[in-house]
C-alpha cells in the first residue's frame, strides 16, 4: 500500500529512487553523467533539501535553482523533451512510491518548476503570466 510523503526519510528515498531512474535514462541520463558530471552523492542531499522545503516547508533549501540549469544549458541545450522526460520520471517514481496530498503537490510543483525553468532558459520570466501592454493612444 502506498502512503503519502510524510517526512525527510520519505523524501530521501523518493529522490534517491528518482535519480537512479534518471541516471539510467537514455535521453537525460547522459546530461547528468557526461555533461554535468554530477556527483550524485553530493547532489542528493541538496535535492532532498529542495524537495523538503517544497513539501514540508522547513526552509532547508537556500540556493539558486536556476543558476546550475543556466550553466548546464550552455553546455547542452536543455529542450522541452528533456524537461518532459524529467517530469515523466518524477511522476512515475512518485506513483510507484506514494499517493496523497503531498504526492499530488510534488507533481504540481514539478510541473511548475519545469515550466518556469524552460521559460527562463528561453529568456523569459519565471511566471506563466504575461503582462499585456497597451498601445500608445493615437
Amino acid at each position: 500500500m502506498r502512503t503519502d510523503i510524510a517526512d525527510r526519510a520519505d523524501i530521501t528515498a523518493l529522490v534517491t529512487d528518482f535519480y537512479t531512474r534518471v541516471y539510467a535514462d537514455d535521453l537525460i541520463g547522459p546530461i547528468f553523467t557526461e555533461v554535468a558530471r554530477l556527483d550524485l552523492a553530493a547532489h542528493l542531499p541538496i535535492m532532498c533539501d529542495f524537495w523538503e522545503s517544497v513539501l514540508l516547508n522547513p526552509g532547508t533549501y537556500r540556493r539558486n535553482a536556476l543558476a546550475p540549469h543556466v550553466a548546464l544549458s550552455r553546455r547542452a541545450a536543455l529542450e522541452r523533451r528533456h524537461f518532459d522526460r524529467w517530469l515523466r520520471l518524477w511522476h512515475e517514481t512518485l506513483d510507484d512510491r506514494h499517493e496523497g496530498p503531498r504526492a499530488d503537490q510534488a507533481k504540481r510543483q514539478a510541473i511548475r518548476i519545469a515550466a518556469s525553468l524552460r521559460r527562463r532558459l528561453a529568456g523569459g520570466t519565471g511566471t506563466e503570466f504575461v503582462t499585456i501592454a497597451t498601445s500608445p493612444a493615437a
